[in-house]
């Protein structure tokens, strides 16, 4: 490494060490959270990145990486869309230049095409496929000895968060870091109000209302060149087995900062409502447009999340928790604050989430000191999951019940081709439809 790099390494590692007062949160009954970050050895090399996945979010991802530390380059690229990748690789290209050194052979293609990035050189993978490819990449990369930047959310049914839990142990044992896509827990001004949440501000939480009403999104017209399994492919936001539906997608946001106002601790049940009532053609797949679910967690707190996604209505974005000894909220202008004797609001700095993510990541790999978002990125995602399960079946489902479920609801990762016939069409009507 050239001089001016290392000092700018060790001036990086230096302002994480300084601001990094963030650890791993309480403890969870499923999944045994509170461990001590063990120490490995520095790295002061050039840090080369592979990017599986190239839609938006993984060129995003891409470029934040590359932004992150002065030192990184990325040298390979995957994805089953030759086009999406292109595209990719020209719009990272243009913001980072100098950074993006991909040979020809190094742009991988098909589905098998993250299997070849991996046995390539990369030091750092960035996922960022659908979330049912992500348990069976998560595992590879970790089995390639690869530390990892995870898109949310980690999977779409329980045998996935399963092996998505495998999979961060074995990080853990191997001293790989592990960083998820669930921007918001690296938000300075979330983690200052859930901080305070934690330390008792408001009492013991009794319950936790969670609100998201957002419209339409984006949709790709089919082409006639396309196999049924392509057209689901470029419109997998909109089929159950590769998106988890817009709750496990999308809202598991809002799901996994009700998990970190309860110390990641999982509810004990869940029960909802859901269905189509607006977004009902066929071409948007099997996912329901609205739903509503009620978590009870063991001290007999209640949660609640309400989501829709209808255009020409009224948006609202909300969190309010009420405790013990007063109130917390997140106003639809964005506002947090807390009420108790005193009025709280957070004044501090702003930051880029998305930036922080990645830029906390390779300070880990600098420092030699991995971070391992694990288990709580797998309990909020099973959040999400046991909400689709509850609206889908209309029953009440045990936590216990969902995430020892070995109903899953895509197919194995080795069985994909083009011609693949998976019924990715049947609405779940409640009442009738099995989950478990």
């Amino acid at each position: 490494m050239k001089k001016k790099n290392a000092r700018a390494v060790k001036k990086n590692r230096r302002k994480f060490i300084k601001e990094s007062g963030i650890v791993v949160l309480g403890s969870t009954v499923a999944f045994n959270i509170g461990y001590a970050r063990q120490s490995f050895e520095p790295n002061e090399k050039t840090l080369k990145v592979g990017l599986i996945g190239c839609g938006g979010r993984g060129t995003g991802a891409a470029s934040q990486a590359l932004s992150a530390d002065p030192d990184v380059v990325l040298t390979a690229m995957a994805d089953i869309f030759p086009d999406r990748l292109e595209k990719s690789y020209k719009a990272i290209k243009e913001i980072h230049p100098k950074k993006v050194v991909i040979d020809e052979d190094h742009k991988f293609i098909g589905f098998d095409a993250y299997r070849k990035l991996l046995e390539s050189d990369v030091d750092v993978v960035l996922l960022a496929t659908p979330p049912s490819f992500r348990p069976d990449h998560l595992a590879a990369t970790i089995d390639a000895g690869k530390h990892v930047f995870a898109e949310k959310p980690m999977a779409v049914d329980a045998p996935g968060v399963r092996k998505v839990i495998a999979s961060a142990k074995k990080a853990r044992e191997k001293g790989l870091s592990l960083t998820s896509g669930y921007c918001f827990r690296y938000d300075n001004t979330k983690r200052a109000f859930f901080g305070k949440i934690l330390d008792g501000e408001i009492g013991q939480i009794r319950s936790i209302s969670s609100i998201r009403y957002g419209g339409e999104l984006w949709y790709k017209p089919r082409q006639p060149q396309w196999s049924q399994m392509e057209y689901q492919l470029r419109n997998w936001y909109y089929y159950d087995w590769l998106s988890g539906d817009f709750v496990v997608e999308m809202h598991v946001h809002n799901l996994d900062q009700m998990a970190w106002a309860m110390g990641n601790k999982p509810p004990i049940s869940a029960v909802g409502i859901g269905g189509r009532q607006v977004r009902v053609d066929e071409k948007f797949g099997n996912i329901y447009d609205h739903l509503a679910v009620e978590f009870e967690y063991q001290d007999g707190a209640k949660g609640y999340h309400f989501g829709r996604q209808f255009n020409g209505c009224s948006s609202k974005q909300t969190l309010n928790i009420v405790g013990t000894k007063g109130t917390a909220t997140i106003d639809k202008k964005g506002k947090h604050q807390i009420h108790t004797n005193t009025a709280w609001e957070y004044q501090g700095e702003k930051n880029n989430m998305y930036q922080k993510e990645h830029d906390e990541l390779f300070a880990s790999i600098r420092n030699g000191k991995p971070t391992n978002d694990g288990e709580w990125m797998a309990n909020s995602t099973m959040m999400g999951i046991i909400s689709r399960m509850v609206a889908y079946s209309g029953q009440t489902i045990s936590w216990e019940e969902a995430i020892n479920s070995n109903k899953a609801i895509g197919p194995s990762i080795d069985k994909f081709n083009w011609e693949l016939k998976w019924p990715g069409g049947a609405v779940a009507v409640p009442g009738r439809t099995e989950v478990l």
